[in-house]
């Protein structure tokens, strides 16, 4: 009953088309723990009514009433990458991210000031940097369901920590899966537009929420299409980027698609196509990254010396005041 309760509270929140609609993001979170296999955190099929009921809880953190979580919270839901193509490599941190932004910001304003104008994390968005943030809290919440059990101790606490920080994580993996958010053409295409595609700001909204409501979007139809099992071997913040790289790379061909039917035949092969391939890559990488996380958690936390926040670190960097991972 609990659980319906909070499915019912979620609902009565307001919202905004800022993300995928709800039925894509409890697809996904439930569909990648599904597909979890028994080698990994299979506690999480306990808690999946809830992870599912729960999955859009994130865009609920972004109201214009509760400005503080707002101004935190919004850019953590796009990466728009063509705002910041000036920045190579992609900072390990976070905070290093947003200084590079204000230092591009000051040496444009006067220059080119419509540029510089979306050149600040608002408009640049902060995805990877969440999903990662969410992912390391998870291999933590994991290590102490480890540590509960070794210990014949009372599991279901750690266990709902990591719950929730599931929801965090498929949250961001699923917003990173629908290619414009990760695009500056995340609500109707921006400058050169020689297609001729739309302009529309509900485009976004048209596509992930009323045509994937509309195709009826169940997590049968994309089990068969999410693939086996990985580990994801290597570094996970690269590979969080290559994720929303691979996604971003789609943009035009959402456009192109809109540009036939705007949308409106939920019928339409190539559209439920793209929402099938797109929602199962997002169950994909959320599955793989719940077990890589469980795969880390058995290890314990490496020891780091000097200390992140040691000034003789030779990472540290005094801008921020820590050394990046």
């Amino acid at each position: 009953m609990r659980i319906v309760a909070l499915a019912i509270a979620l609902a009565m929140l307001p919202t905004a088309a800022h993300a995928w609609g709800g039925t894509a993001h409890s697809v996904i979170d439930r569909a990648a723990i599904e597909a979890i296999p028994d080698d990994g955190p299979i506690f999480l099929r306990k808690h999946v009514d809830y992870i599912a009921a729960s999955a859009s809880l994130p865009d609920s953190w972004r109201g214009d009433s509760e400005n503080f979580s707002k101004i935190e919270e919004d850019p953590n839901h796009g990466w728009f990458r063509e705002q910041f193509t000036f920045l190579k490599p992609i900072p390990r941190s976070r905070y290093e991210f947003v200084i590079a932004l204000y230092k591009h910001y000051e040496a444009i304003k006067d220059s080119d000031p419509a540029t510089a104008a979306r050149t600040n994390v608002r408009w640049t968005g902060t995805l990877p940097y969440a999903a990662i943030e969410a992912y390391d809290r998870l291999v933590v919440c994991m290590r102490y369901v480890r540590k509960a059990r070794a210990e014949g101790g009372d599991v279901s606490v750690p266990e709902q920590h990591c719950a929730f920080q599931a929801i965090r994580l498929g949250h961001y993996i699923g917003d990173g899966a629908q290619p414009m958010h990760d695009s500056i053409h995340s609500d109707g295409w921006r400058g050169d537009n020689p297609r001729g595609v739309t302009t529309d700001r509900s485009v976004h909204g048209r596509f992930e929420s009323q045509f994937v409501d509309g195709m009826k979007l169940t997590v049968a139809d994309i089990a068969p299409r999410i693939g086996a099992p990985s580990h994801r071997s290597g570094d996970m913040f690269e590979a969080v980027l290559a994720f929303l790289d691979e996604a971003g790379d789609k943009v035009g061909t959402v456009y192109t698609l809109e540009k036939r039917n705007g949308f409106a035949d939920f019928a339409d092969k190539d559209v439920r196509a793209m929402v099938y391939e797109r929602t199962a890559a997002g169950a994909a990488m959320l599955r793989d990254m719940l077990c890589r996380a469980w795969a880390e958690s058995a290890s314990p936390p490496a020891k780091i010396s000097p200390s992140p926040l040691d000034f003789t670190n030779p990472r540290f960097n005094p801008e921020t005041g820590s050394a990046p991972d």
